[in-house]
């Protein structure tokens, strides 16, 4: 079984490749969103330079988790649509196997595209991402891989390859507004407040800000605790709602 995993991994890594529109949206786009918007905030020069409204890496961060969603409810829709759903699942591979392959790669780039940002950060922006690299990429990957779980549903929801990334991005992107990466969500009007804080992005968005001032982890372990139970309830609704064909 775990051969099987790989090789589908693998197989499953090329065709991510070959597609650019995911590789530029979780490798490109949010690296040049981090450096143009920091560059006209003056990142460069901290000591003169008014501080940004909000934090730009965790923008940054969320674009790419958000990129590697969008990429899964497109690849899983059109294979559906092709009929390559319906033929893996005719295969020995279990269900673990082939969609558990797709969140390990969309973790994998998730991590490739962090990296490019903190390498950014580093090089555009000296003394600017003074942050615990190795906690902020776990805070960012346990973060992708609840919004995911959500990827699943929406995937499972959309009705043709055609309309899966309007669909998608249209219930993925206002989240971003929600999040509090912009505002605090206590500004948010009562009704919009629930929402957002059953909203994966708001949790983690405040585990990011958590680890990026130095709060870490355990300040945040609420907020680690709904990510994991929104995983929970989304992959097991994933169980109910998803179609091979």
């Amino acid at each position: 079984m775990l051969k099987g995993f790989w090789k589908l991994t693998w197989v499953e890594t090329k065709v991510f490749i070959r597609e650019p529109m995911g590789l530029i949206g979780t490798l490109i786009i949010p690296v040049v969103l981090f450096v143009v918007l920091g560059r006209t905030l003056g990142l460069r020069k901290p000591t003169t330079a008014v501080a940004p409204p909000f934090n730009l890496a965790i923008l940054a961060a969320l674009f790419i988790a958000i990129s590697a969603v969008l990429s899964l409810v497109a690849i899983i829709s059109i294979y559906r649509e092709g009929g390559i759903l319906k033929r893996l699942r005719a295969t020995p591979l279990s269900p673990v196997t082939i969609l558990g392959s797709q969140v390990v790669l969309k973790l994998f780039f998730t991590t490739i595209g962090l990296g490019l940002l903190m390498l950014a950060g580093r090089k555009v922006f000296p003394g600017v991402m003074q942050v615990n690299v190795l906690s902020f990429t776990a805070a960012v990957l346990v973060s992708t891989a609840s919004i995911l779980s959500l990827g699943f549903v929406i995937a499972s929801l959309v009705p043709t390859a055609r309309f899966a990334q309007p669909i998608g991005g249209a219930l993925l992107y206002p989240m971003i507004a929600l999040s509090g990466v912009f505002f605090p969500v206590e500004r948010l009007p009562a009704f919009w407040r629930v929402v957002a804080y059953g909203l994966p992005t708001t949790h983690a968005v405040a585990l990011m800000k958590g680890v990026w001032d130095g709060s870490g982890w355990g300040a945040h372990l609420g907020d680690v605790a709904a990510l994991f139970v929104i995983a929970a309830v989304c992959v097991a609704l994933s169980t109910r709602v998803f179609r091979w064909e």
